[in-house]
């Protein structure tokens, strides 16, 4: 009977503290996913193709996101068009942040060189380039050269990953994204604080 009583109150003690696990993790998964909502967004209206909302990683590329979204907030990227749309032999990538495709001509030599001025060091956020993956650009064979220019992956390339900060993820408007083509304009572009 000693015994009987014994592997009840076992049993009993176990069930409770794998009771207490499930709520554990339930919570944890419940405050992951809240976490994931409260990252900022920016908001690309490309004018003739639509609206692009990506996820800011604020947590994982602080001084990259903090960058960008001073630019946004200055006004940097209104107008900017996108100097660069590879999307043959297949989808590769479009990108967008030199000043200087407001007026000069995209066939420009010196059209991908320019910047804002102001230089961000290279953040390993461990986020890889998968479709709507957002890298900030560099000057070849120097990480620490990123400044404006961004881009924005049309399918899984891997061989980028480790090399470009990734400091943000495309939720919304990817359709839109695949239809950019060189020279397309981003009338406005906005951050939506994180809630």
């Amino acid at each position: 009977m000693r015994n009987f009583i014994a592997l009840v109150l076992c049993a009993l003690t176990l069930c409770v503290a794998v009771g207490q696990s499930g709520k554990a993790r339930a919570t944890t998964t419940a405050q992951t996913a809240k976490s994931k909502q409260t990252e900022p967004e920016l908001k690309l209206k490309i004018e003739g193709r639509g609206e692009v909302t990506i996820k800011l990683f604020t947590l994982e590329a602080p001084k990259t996101t903090a960058h960008i979204m001073k630019l946004v907030k200055d006004g940097f990227y209104d107008g900017l068009r996108f100097h660069r749309a590879d999307k043959t032999p297949k989808p590769y990538l479009v990108q967008v942040g030199d000043p200087a495709s407001k007026s000069v001509s995209l066939d420009d030599p010196k059209m991908g060189m320019g910047g804002s001025g102001t230089t961000v060091p290279y953040e390993n956020t461990s986020h890889q380039n998968v479709e709507g993956a957002v890298g900030l650009s560099h000057l070849v064979g120097n990480q620490n050269t990123g400044d404006s220019q961004f881009y924005i992956v049309l399918g899984p390339d891997k061989f980028l990953d480790g090399f470009y900060t990734v400091f943000g993820q495309v939720v919304s408007g990817m359709d839109v994204v695949k239809k950019i083509e060189r020279g397309d304009r981003i009338t406005s572009a906005t951050i939506v604080p994180a809630s």
